[in-house]
């Protein structure tokens, strides 16, 4: 019971994450020049980085990392399982506190609403925007990825790229604009990363992997409850008379649209690809088939 109040306090009742409050002036990374620096400093280490391996290193050969890509692993997943259960906690209690705003705007009614959508006048401070502050800067530690990406795998897409720098790109808008539905996205994404990254994890140190693309497939169910929700935060803000940050969350929506198509293209020719290999596979014999089976564990590493 006393740890279960610590948890409580420490995560949604510590007077720095009540009094929170996003500024341009003075909360870091905060500013718009910040965040376009940051992605432009992103894609362009990305770039000459796997421009600069492929001229020396040969076709193929990557650089071991030891335990570095298991340990970024374990502290993503770590850090999104805390920031799942401290904007629970803090939903709950904003929830608790702000029942009084919601008569006086009648926009909405239920908790399952404020979810979706947020009253008009919504200002990006206390407890939740706390922590979609944190969801924000946590953004910068799965940039990490790419670089253990293009050093041990040699790969380097376009979507992953566009797939990374949106997704800090969009977690910036939720703040700036007070976004609707902010909240429910961090809860979404925040459960699949601590499930995905821990399961990075496992299959880093050497445990066995799934028998099925469990990455991907995750991808596909966060993506799948996006776009639902999505439809609910439109009913909403028709029907109640307004949701806080349309505008942005229409940008967002574009956004999510565009990444969408690219993932279900990727996906798509991805297994279809495996397929391809699979039946060829088949025909060469147990070897072919052995090699592929390691292959595809390396792919998976690599999503």
């Amino acid at each position: 019971m006393i740890i279960m109040q610590s948890v409580k306090y420490y995560l949604s009742e510590h007077p720095s994450i009540v009094n929170f409050r996003w500024s341009n002036t003075q909360t870091f990374g905060s500013t718009w020049s910040f965040l376009f620096s940051s992605i432009s400093v992103y894609v362009l280490a990305a770039t000459t980085l796997h421009n600069f391996l492929s001229h020396i290193l040969p076709k193929r050969r990557g650089v071991p990392l030891g335990p570095i890509p298991a340990i970024h692993s374990l502290c993503i997943s770590l850090i999104s399982a805390v920031i799942f259960i401290g904007i629970l906690l803090s939903s709950v209690a904003d929830i608790r506190d702000t029942r009084w705003f919601w008569r006086r705007t009648k926009t909405i009614t239920t908790p399952f609403q404020w979810f979706l959508c947020f009253p008009l006048g919504t200002r990006a401070s206390g407890r939740v925007f706390f922590w979609s502050y944190i969801f924000y800067l946590s953004r910068f530690l799965h940039l990490l990825r790419t670089f253990f990406i293009i050093l041990r795998r040699r790969k380097l897409t376009f979507f992953h790229l566009f797939n990374q720098s949106i997704l800090l790109f969009m977690s910036f808008l939720w703040l700036e604009f007070c976004q609707s539905f902010q909240v429910l996205a961090i809860l979404l994404s925040t459960l699949l990363y601590s499930v995905v990254y821990g399961y990075r994890f496992w299959t880093e140190i050497g445990l066995p992997t799934a028998c099925f693309s469990f990455v991907v497939n995750c991808q596909v169910v966060l993506l799948g409850c996006n776009l639902v929700c999505h439809f609910g935060v439109l009913f909403l803000h028709f029907v109640k008379g307004g949701c806080n940050g349309m505008g942005a969350w229409g940008f967002n929506s574009v956004l999510n649209a565009v990444i969408l198509c690219l993932f279900l293209d990727f996906y798509f020719k991805k297994h279809l690809k495996k397929g391809k290999v699979g039946n060829n596979s088949g025909h060469a014999g147990g070897s072919s088939s052995a090699r592929y089976r390691r292959r595809s564990v390396s792919e998976l590493k690599s999503e």
